[in-house]
């Protein structure tokens, strides 16, 4: 019988060879940080975009909770990051918003001057003593300003409570924080005539 050749011995490593040998490094993964810039309160700071009721005006630096700002003003381009950059581009969006809120409101101003000088009449189902037997509200005031070229928002029209009753009555209008109007309202029984 004939011997089998015998394989070389592999020399076994031992734990002083293996601390010696340099050891390979796996590629690192660029991580990336999204530090999000905290307030004082512990939420995140933001500069706002656009006007966002009961947080700020454009430009403003507030300081709102995570989720809100995350879930709701980052999505819809309500606010940014602040950042030197973000800082120079909201102060020229600030100026074309700036001018173009004064020509918003030197129109408000016009309509309202327009608006001191109507009155609207509406028609309702009355009984004979004079009361409604519906009410009329902002929806029939607005509808009777459309039919005469004047479109506001319903929320504009300030009522102390629905009109249930027939006769003239003058209604508040606010067109902005600043810009309010008073209107006449006759509210007549439909068989009446003008």
């Amino acid at each position: 019988m004939a011997k089998a050749a015998t394989a070389p011995k592999t020399e076994k490593k031992t734990k002083a060879s293996k601390a010696a040998e340099p050891k390979k490094k796996l590629p690192q993964k660029k991580q990336k940080h999204n530090h999000v810039p905290r307030g004082n309160h512990g939420g995140m700071k933001l500069m706002l975009i656009e006007d966002v009721q009961h947080v700020g005006k454009a430009g403003d630096v507030v300081e709102v909770k995570m989720g809100y700002g995350r879930n709701f003003l980052l999505p819809r381009g309500l606010a940014t990051f602040v950042t030197a950059h973000n800082s120079k581009l909201l102060d020229l969006h600030k100026i074309k918003v700036q001018k173009m809120r004064e020509a918003k409101l030197a129109d408000l101003r016009a309509m309202a001057e327009q608006l001191q000088r109507v009155s609207i009449t509406i028609q309702s189902i009355a009984n004979e003593e004079g009361h409604l037997y519906g009410s009329v509200g902002a929806a029939e005031i607005v509808t009777a300003l459309k039919q005469q070229n004047l479109v506001i928002d319903q929320e504009a029209v300030r009522l102390e409570g629905v009109i249930k009753e027939l006769g003239l009555y003058e209604v508040k209008l606010v067109l902005a924080p600043e810009i309010e109007s008073n209107i006449k309202v006759l509210v007549i029984s439909q068989t009446e005539k003008k």
